[in-house]
């Protein structure tokens, strides 16, 4: 007789941990690899870094899942090494090697170029995509060896910068915004070369405000004796945002998603409209809206704050 073993309790867990994915792992596989060593209810990542890719994925936990859109929009910076002189089909070194071009280009050369990538530009996304099309991602079509048009879409390459320059090898630091593909920008610098190129490594050193200073791998989640002491609190995907502090009546209406006219209240106001976190005492309460007149509309709410 087949036995019914109880399902596994997860536990309720609240904030972020800034993982460094390593090699091979899909971001969804770092995911669950974390959610399972805390035993955590409810997780998330912040947007996916390639399987060949490394560095920092921000996973968020309970609560901090109502603040992973912020980092899905936030600008990123990575650490790259583009391959000059080979071509594969996935643009990394996870495809095959489909074309092969002698490297002859000087640093003056480098330079003209990557000057060319600065600012608002148009990328085309690679068919080896998480991007879908009639519900299917397009690397699925890749792999069958369809080729779909894809429409071009604008990115910002807020900063790129030549670190060195060893032939064929051309190490770069990228700041880009969201949705663009640096394994196309190493592409599209090898094609505006004359040689072609794929990216030989992948690191993403920054998302929004957060930075790799913090940032802990697998095997040191796994081994740690409390893995829940390295999580970071939930505002630390807010740091950015200016906080309010509000009282314990304030917090309660807050709590009750009442508009607040904080131009009336004991409260300092920061001076820029837009989005704020909002506290009572130390703990976050959530996000919200300040607008004219130091109107306070509440935004995301933490649940499990009581005033």
């Amino acid at each position: 007789m087949k036995q019914n073993h109880p399902k596994k309790v997860r536990d309720l867990v609240d904030g972020v941990l800034l993982l460094d994915k390593p090699v091979g792992f899909s971001s969804n596989d770092a995911l669950i690899k974390a959610k399972r060593v805390l035993n955590a209810k409810k997780a998330g990542h912040t947007g996916t870094l390639d399987p060949f890719a490394t560095g920092l994925l921000p996973l968020c936990f309970g609560e901090a899942t109502k603040f992973s859109q912020d980092l899905l929009e936030a600008d990123k910076t990575y650490e790259t090494t583009v391959h000059l002189g080979q071509t594969t089909d996935t643009g990394d070194t996870e495809g095959e090697v489909v074309e092969t071009r002698d490297v002859n280009v000087t640093l003056e050369q480098i330079h003209a170029v990557l000057e060319k990538f600065r600012g608002p530009i148009a990328q085309v996304p690679p068919m080896y995509s998480a991007l879908k099309r009639d519900g299917k991602p397009l690397y699925e079509y890749a792999r069958a060896g369809i080729t779909l048009e894809r429409e071009a879409r604008n990115v910002v390459i807020h900063k790129l910068e030549l670190v060195s320059y060893e032939a064929p090898m051309l190490k770069l630091v990228v700041t880009c915004s969201k949705g663009t593909y640096i394994r196309v920008l190493g592409q599209d610098i090898g094609e505006a070369l004359g040689c072609g190129a794929h990216l030989n490594a992948l690191r993403r050193t920054q998302v929004g405000p957060l930075t790799t200073e913090g940032m802990l791998t697998l095997e040191q989640l796994t081994a740690h004796p409390a893995p829940l002491s390295l999580l970071a609190p939930v505002d630390a995907l807010l740091s950015s945002f200016p906080a309010v502090h509000l009282n314990a009546e304030l917090a309660k209406r807050f709590l009750n998603g009442q508009r607040l006219a904080l131009g009336k209240e004991p409260v300092t106001v920061p001076a820029e409209e837009g989005r704020v976190r909002v506290y009572l005492d130390d703990k976050l309460l959530g996000t919200a809206q300040l607008g004219e007149y130091s109107i306070l509309a509440p935004e995301r709410l933490i649940a499990f704050v009581q005033p």
